[in-house]
């Protein structure tokens, strides 16, 4: 299929003018990324928005496969020398990849069968004899196919080898391939039971160990919780549905008379349904629904992710950052406002050591020698007795106490990033470091993770991991890019997802400024080594120099476009400093005036808006924290109680609420509000701050569920 023939089919799709898809598909395929797309190539694609990007991306790439896999299904036949016009014509005509599978599936080469046992024995014949329903005399008519040297030894031998043969062309009778799959769709049923002997030990699934619903109506945390517990071998799936239901179809589509034959006829489709057919349906089916439920997991991961990537940051602040822990002591350390490592210690206010009086008077120190204006504390274990602690120090100036999610602080102070930077350094400092540098810029220091250790996904572990690493490689650049980076001060890891960069242009770019200090312009990165002129392209609008020599440089104003700017300020008569700076000069300007046949309306808008607020961090403002002071564990908690906390994570059914005792609380979707929620992002956000009232709390299993209702609560 040629690129005019994929950007129609998906202009048809997804209802987009084909010129603008056309364009896009071009983009790419030069190699331009998709945030610079979305950003500086509107008059392109019609102001075509990330998101319909990476479909038009994602649907280009299904239509490459698909036609690859055409190709070799055709090189496969002309190799059998069984390809003919018509065939070629059903496959070039297939829409789907179902649809190509079954016009080849009577042609792939397959192991042994029964059905191709009998064919060698020479039973085809009779097979077509008895599918052909004309005669009542089946023994007599398969007398003449008994050979004992081909091991046909009797008339029985002769008819049941023929009636595999019709078992596997019912099978692969593409009509009836669709009609079945269409009932497998309709009314196919997921059922889940408890594996023999398994009660017990697989006592998380019991609500699977007897369960039944329709395939299509089964949401993807179920699919994939009954297909964790399968794979853990606590639970057996099976897709069903009615057998007699399916048999009527396959006989009015097969069956054409009453007699001996046609009751063979019956026999062979009731074998091909239980032998082949159901199962291979089941199969895909199980594909089908996997495929659906990983989608949806992982649009819900995505979406929990891009929320914590682009959540509020704190900003350049002195901060002491702590490592909460009881027997091994509280990891301090103290950061300046780059983040920089400035000093590390240990301290022990808890049992067993209990130095209460030591701990307050060292981190009052700490906290005046390195002028500390925040302290970040780790919400892992001992992180609500470490606040109290905290807030009980009658500081000589007003110090914020934050605590921090630490979930994959651990992973980082493992890895070989955190090794590389810190090498003289344990695990203990470097877990205390992205804690207070998590608070400082959330985006900057999490990239440095892999996001299925940052604690926002469900089932992340279950999904299709090329899948699911291709829309988190989407979303980390789509939010690096979204907020812009400051070339000067940047790591390696946070570079890497600029557009256009990567690991080794990152790394080249590090290596420059260390020798060279900091970079004064945009154009100065033309002189790192194999920073070209398309990775500048790529890269420059995202990449920012807060006190370059060139105001714009601070800016998403492409360097393309800074002759427009340069035009503007011209007519006014005015520097480009004073027309960013001076309100009443900008409204002067009719962005109109601008239009050339490269540079459109869309990019002049998007001009004026950065002069308006340059370089500014599209992230919401920080804001300040307490969960309630008297609780901190399970044994704290009462029905009724109604307390502050805040999201942590968002599934399909549901959020998790961390209200400050070690172990978050569930708000099911029915209990978001007070009205019927489809979806729980219409209600709420991560890193929201919310109320909610403890309905359930289950001490065993360490659940408690809550609910919000009465709250009034919005997304924000």
């Amino acid at each position: 299929m040629t690129t005019d023939k994929y950007s129609g089919a998906i202009a048809l799709e997804l209802n987009i003018a084909s010129a603008f898809v056309r364009n896009t598909i071009k983009l790419l395929e030069e190699g331009a990324t998709i945030p610079f797309i979305a950003r500086y190539r509107k008059e392109m694609t019609g102001s075509l928005d990330e998101v319909m990007i990476m479909r038009i991306r994602d649907r280009l790439n299904q239509m490459k496969d698909l036609d690859a896999r055409r190709e070799a299904i055709i090189r496969s036949l002309i190799e059998q020398e069984k390809l003919t016009g018509e065939l070629e014509r059903a496959i070039q005509e297939a829409t789907s990849m179902a649809e190509l599978e079954d016009i080849y599936l009577p042609y792939r080469p397959k192991r042994k069968t029964r059905a191709s046992i009998a064919k060698e024995k020479g039973l085809e014949g009779l097979a077509k004899i008895i599918l052909s329903q004309k005669y009542d005399d089946v023994e007599e008519k398969a007398q003449s196919f008994v050979d004992l040297e081909k091991g046909v030894n009797t008339i029985e031998d002769a008819i049941k080898g023929a009636c595999d043969i019709i078992a596997e062309w019912v099978n692969e009778h593409i009509y009836t391939r669709k009609r079945i799959r269409s009932l497998f769709h309709r009314e196919g049923l997921l059922c889940s039971k408890v594996a023999k002997g398994k009660e017990a030990e697989g006592a998380n699934y019991r609500n699977y160990f007897d369960f039944s619903e329709l395939l299509i109506k089964s949401p993807s945390h179920r699919i994939l919780a009954m297909m964790r517990g399968e794979n853990e071998l606590m639970l057996r799936l099976s897709v069903e549905v009615d057998e007699e239901k399916a048999r009527n179809i396959l006989e009015t589509i097969f069956v054409k008379g009453n007699n001996a034959s046609s009751e063979l006829v019956k026999k062979a489709i009731k074998d091909s349904c239980k032998r082949l057919l159901f199962p291979s349906m089941e199969t895909e089916m199980r594909q089908l629904v996997k495929e659906k439920a990983d989608k949806e997991a992982i649009r819900v991961f995505v979406e929990n992710l891009r929320q914590l990537l682009l959540a509020p940051p704190l900003g350049q602040k002195n901060v002491l950052a702590i490592d909460p822990g009881f027997r091994t002591g509280c990891k301090l350390v103290c950061l300046d406002k780059q983040g920089k490592l400035v000093h590390n210690e240990t301290i022990y206010p808890h049992p067993p050591q209990l130095e209460v009086k030591d701990s307050l008077h060292k981190i009052k120190s700490l906290v005046n020698a390195y002028k500390i204006e925040a302290i970040a504390i780790g919400n892992g274990t001992g992180g609500r007795e470490t606040e109290m602690l905290i807030r009980a120090i009658p500081f000589e100036k007003e110090i914020i106490a934050i605590m921090v999610n630490e979930s994959g602080a651990s992973v980082y102070s493992a890895s070989a990033i955190a090794r590389k930077e810190f090498p003289d350094y344990d695990v203990t400092v470097r877990g205390a470091v992205s804690i207070g540098r998590r608070l400082m810029d959330p985006l900057a220091e999490l990239v440095k993770i892999d996001p299925k250790s940052i604690g926002v996904g469900q089932y992340q572990h279950d999904v299709n991991q090329n899948d699911l690493q291709q829309s988190l490689e989407d979303t980390v650049v789509s939010a690096v890019n979204s907020v812009g980076v400051e070339v000067n001060t940047a790591s390696e890891q946070l570079l890497t997802y600029v557009s256009g960069l990567g690991p080794v242009l990152a790394k080249n770019l590090v290596v420059y400024r260390d020798e060279h200090g900091a970079f004064r312009s945009r154009k100065e990165l033309s002189k790192i080594p194999r920073f070209g002129d398309k990775a500048f392209e790529q890269a420059a609008g995202f990449l920012r120099i807060r006190d370059g020599e060139n105001p714009l440089d601070r800016s998403a104003v492409h360097p393309e476009s800074y002759h427009v700017v340069n035009k503007m300020a011209g007519k006014l008569n005015c520097s480009i400093a004073e027309l960013i700076e001076q309100p009443e000069l900008r409204k002067k300007i009719d962005p109109k005036e601008f239009v050339t046949e490269t540079i459109g309306l869309p990019t002049l808008q998007d001009i004026m808006q950065e002069l308006d607020k340059p370089g500014r961090d599209p992230r919401k403002k920080f804001e300040m924290f307490e969960f309630a002071k008297d609780i901190h564990s399970l044994n704290d908690l009462k029905i009724g109680m109604k307390l502050p906390g805040i999201i942590t994570n968002i599934t399909k059914f549901g959020a998790f609420v961390d209200i400050g005792v070690h172990q978050d609380g569930l708000v099911h979707i029915s209990q978001l509000a007070d009205r019927f929620v489809r979806d729980p992002n219409e209600v709420v956000k991560l890193n929201q701050k919310v109320m909610v009232e403890v309905t359930e709390i289950d001490m065993e299993r360490k659940r408690i569920q809550l609910t919000m209702k009465g709250q009034n609560i919005k997304a924000e």
